[in-house]
């Protein structure tokens, strides 16, 4: 992993762990891949290697990420799914070239062939989209709590009601914030 970037919020569900390489959208945002070398980065740390990328290939990556972010936005507060959006995800979805593979735990992992490219890695995270946005897997789409975040995650808690995208990241944030204004209301006790 190259240093001087952004440490990659890593998920459980591939699609809007991609989303999740823009954070703070409605803060400070954060860019998680903002040269192609480090959208190769996330797609290794993924099980998506590829070789290399160009400008091309990350500017689609990109708009295939708030394709699905906007996607997923619809889908979690139950509003129509934006067309162009789901144009964008069917197009990466149908480009490429990867293979389910089931591995001896039962899982489903992708693989792409030494002479797949970052269209093949795409097609991967656009069929995941897919299957999340279109109620296939056992779980909900929501939206982060944070103000400055309300990124799009799968909730595949018990309950599904979790709050945050992250609780290392978002929900941390909020319940240091809470605590410190809980902390400025008690009076302190004299000594």
């Amino acid at each position: 992993m190259r240093a001087g970037f952004p440490d990659f919020r890593l998920g459980s569900v591939l699609a809007t762990s991609f989303t999740g390489t823009l954070s703070e959208r409605h803060g400070t945002a954060v860019e998680r891949i903002p040269a192609p070398h480090r959208l190769v980065d996330w797609l290794a740390v993924n099980g998506l290697a590829v070789d290399s990328c160009t400008t091309a290939q990350l500017d689609l990556a990109r708009e295939l990420r708030e394709s699905i972010h906007a996607a997923a936005t619809a889908a979690a507060i139950q509003e129509a799914l934006p067309a162009s959006a789901v144009q964008v995800i069917n197009d990466c979805s149908a480009q490429g070239r990867a293979a389910a593979i089931l591995t001896a735990e039962g899982k489903r992992h992708w693989r792409l062939s030494s002479a797949s490219c970052v269209e093949d890695a795409l097609s991967v995270i656009a069929a995941d989209a897919i299957s999340i946005i279109a109620g296939e897997r056992d779980g909900r789409l929501a939206l982060c709590a944070s103000p400055t975040c309300q990124a799009a995650f799968f909730d595949t808690s018990q309950s599904r009601t979790r709050k945050w995208c992250d609780m290392n990241t978002c929900g941390n944030r909020q319940k240091k914030a809470r605590f410190n204004a809980n902390q400025r209301k008690s009076p302190r006790s004299a000594e």
